[in-house]
């Protein structure tokens, strides 16, 4: 399964980022292949927030836009929603251990495990802060065109 991560959902949303065309096209295509594509309740929690904050974008998305956005991507029978498992604690704790993982960095290990312990094979980002957890494989689709 692939994964995705919070900021290709935004560029493919957002008209006006510079990696619209890029990300659209990339989201496009892996919904229309074959096999699940997983989405973490975090990045969608952290989608709605971004895309909807003025500070970020001028205008920002409404709720009702970036909700509708949220609930097409979630309709495909290709999407997954992640959530963490029982066991995710342990998960967790084993990633914090191994770096110096604080402040920011949980929220990108809490998604980390989540994908984990999931089975997620890619977790496709254009972030480079996952490199803390070589445990999860990661590719950007913006630069890296997956076949």
């Amino acid at each position: 399964m692939i994964a995705l991560d919070t900021n290709l959902i935004v560029y493919a949303h957002r008209e006006d980022s510079p990696h619209h065309l890029l990300a659209l096209a990339a989201l496009t295509g892996l919904l229309q292949s074959q096999g699940q594509v997983g989405l973490p309740w975090p990045c969608v929690h952290e989608f709605l927030a971004v895309v909807t904050h003025p500070r970020v974008y001028q205008p920002p998305s409404t709720m009702a836009q970036a909700l509708a956005a949220v609930r097409a991507l979630t309709d495909s029978p290709r999407v997954q929603l992640l959530a963490e498992q029982p066991h995710h604690l342990d998960t967790l704790g084993r990633l914090l251990a191994r770096g110096d993982i604080r402040g920011p960095r949980v929220h990108d290990a809490r998604i980390a495990a989540i994908c984990l312990d999931a089975g997620v094979t890619e977790l496709w980002s254009a972030d480079r802060d996952y490199s803390w957890f070589p445990a999860l494989r990661v590719v950007n689709p913006l630069v890296h065109h997956p076949a």
